[in-house]
């Protein structure tokens, strides 16, 4: 059974935009995958519906709270970060995201999270955890960008 805040926010995920109407993410909103740069219209709808019911999964799974650090992003934005030009957070639908990890025990628990909920492309920043599903890449990879 959902909690109160739990069954609001599910409800808020449920009633934005007609590809999630009748998706349940329990764990996100789709405002946290909206591009970073404030500018442009690319936001969390844009989102890869398989890519998020997997990501539910895996913080299902990880037992901590994932916090988004970058999913959609427009290509202006990608840029100004240093994103690689092909970069799949750029992806229509996007199915990518970024989460930030605080220590060596919460990367491990979101590690292991994604890698139960089948996530085959992962890579390891020195304070985020990329993972996305992006089929015209390598699969079953792991990488680091350090």
């Amino acid at each position: 059974m959902l909690q109160k805040g739990k069954q609001n926010s599910r409800k808020k995920i449920l009633d934005r935009g007609d590809r999630f109407r009748n998706i349940t993410i329990n764990h996100f909103q789709l405002s946290e995958f909206d591009c970073n740069c404030g500018k442009c219209s690319y936001k969390g709808e844009n989102m890869d519906i398989d890519f998020m019911i997997k990501l539910d999964r895996a913080r299902e799974l990880a037992g901590v709270p994932f916090k988004i650090t970058s999913g959609a992003r427009c290509l202006e934005h990608n840029k100004a970060i240093g994103g690689v030009p092909n970069s799949s957070h750029s992806n229509t639908p996007c199915n990518a995201a970024d989460i930030s990890t605080t220590d060596s025990r919460r990367r491990f628990k979101i590690l292991g999270g994604l890698i139960k909920a089948g996530f085959t492309r992962i890579g390891i920043g020195k304070n985020f955890i990329h993972c996305d599903t992006d089929k015209l890449k390598s699969q079953q990879v792991c990488w680091h960008y350090y």
